[in-house]
């Protein structure tokens, strides 16, 4: 099962390059197992967009299909992100306007719940979600 991020939804739903490259990776993932997006994916998306069943009208159309984030999914995120708010305040920055609790729901829920997580975050999961296999949607050149 190979997760999706809320980043990659979003560019799903566009139409530029990005779109494509999502559609893409998304195409490759889907030949290989279900893909999914948690909770957390389809409360973002649907906040920052607001196509409420529309949404779930594109995702059942596109074959992603939804997966609830596990309490060991929560346990583990809660546990990140007060490691990344150690580690800003060890390096001198503000953890509280760069990282909330909704990114590392997303990881957790990848790591544990999932094989993968397609993402164009690729720095933050693959430095805070060791061993996540990260897919980065890239362009077609």
């Amino acid at each position: 099962m190979i997760a999706v991020d809320s980043s990659v939804v979003v560019d799903l739903l566009g139409n530029d390059a990005r779109a494509d490259a999502a559609e893409e990776a998304l195409r490759r993932a889907l030949s290989l197992g279900p893909v999914v997006v948690c909770d957390v994916v389809v409360a973002e998306v649907v906040a920052g967009l607001g196509f409420g069943s529309d949404f779930v009208e594109t995702l059942e159309g596109a074959g992603i299909l939804f997966s609830s984030t596990e309490l060991r999914a929560a346990v583990r995120a809660g546990e990140m992100q007060r490691r990344y708010k150690q580690r800003a305040q060890a390096d001198g920055r503000s953890a509280a306007a760069q990282r909330a609790v909704p990114d590392f729901l997303i990881g957790a829920h990848a790591l544990l719940q999932c094989s993968a997580l397609i993402t164009r975050d690729e720095g933050f999961f693959r430095d805070y979600f060791k061993g996540l296999r990260v897919i980065v949607p890239r362009p077609a050149h």
